[in-house]
């Protein structure tokens, strides 16, 4: 069984952190209904829900996946890049421990998850401006002695790595090739995002299906020519506070 963490929209998303996009107006009441589709279509793809509430002192929390990284063995609770997200990891790592061993990225590390690409017993960690080479090196620390290989990627132009490439499929990963250097994944079938849709690469991929924002069609449909089973879910406003797919939910096997 797959459990999703998602937790509800805060009434302070206006005041999200922001470093690569513009501040928008974000409608509140539409940002909770497109979450809760999002919830919905996590629970309708098999994910028993746990869903936490919002805190109105956290404006990026409905962002659950950047606190932690969920593998088999353990879950690595995060130290943010953003100094007003790190209050966020208490709930997430309250919830977590009925399921995983708990450790911690500290001081001086600096990690989100939304740079760390899992794919199988490899870990692709973006060192961006939120994640941080004594973060990387933290991380490696708990997962070589698991078996899992680590390896470090230099993100530019982009928030995360998992704004630049996702895993679509068991053979495929989504591409942005102008933020990321792909020698690293020249082994995987690269898709690339169409040209006018350069923050289309974030993809979440729940066994064989993909749920993907409905706010990049071209990219989409690029996708469906490759053959992939697509969900769309429509995340405008949350993509105005540099949100995705991927950073709204922590899935991992029960």
């Amino acid at each position: 069984m797959l459990i999703a963490i998602t937790r509800e929209v805060s009434p302070g998303i206006q005041n999200c952190e922001l470093t690569h996009t513009e501040r928008r107006p974000i409608d509140l009441a539409l940002a909770r209904q497109q979450h809760r589709s999002y919830q919905d279509q996590l629970a309708m793809l098999g994910c028993q829900m746990i869903n936490l509430p919002a805190d109105p002192n956290l404006p990026d929390s409905v962002f659950v996946e950047d606190v932690a990284i969920v593998l088999d063995e353990l879950a690595v609770i995060t130290r943010p890049g953003a100094e007003s997200r790190r209050p966020e990891t208490t709930a997430v790592a309250e919830a977590l421990a009925p399921y995983r061993e708990v450790v911690n990225i500290v001081f001086p590390g600096t990690m989100d998850d939304g740079d760390v690409l899992r794919i199988g017993k490899s870990v692709c960690v973006g060192i961006s401006s939120r994640t941080n080479a004594a973060g990387f090196e933290q991380l490696r620390d708990f997962l070589v002695p698991l078996g899992y290989s680590v390896i470090a990627v230099s993100v530019s132009g982009c928030l995360h790595l998992k704004s630049a490439i996702t895993q679509v499929s068991a053979d495929a990963l989504l591409v942005n090739r102008d933020w990321i250097a792909v020698d690293l994944f020249n082994h995987w079938r690269l898709i690339d995002v169409h040209p006018d849709e350069p923050h289309a690469a974030n993809a979440l991929l729940i066994g064989d299906k993909v749920v993907y924002p409905s706010s990049y069609p071209q990219t989409s449909q690029h996708l469906e020519n490759e053959g992939l089973s697509l969900f769309p879910i429509d995340v405008s406003e949350l993509i105005k506070a540099e949100g995705a797919v991927t950073c709204c939910s922590l899935v991992f096997p029960s």
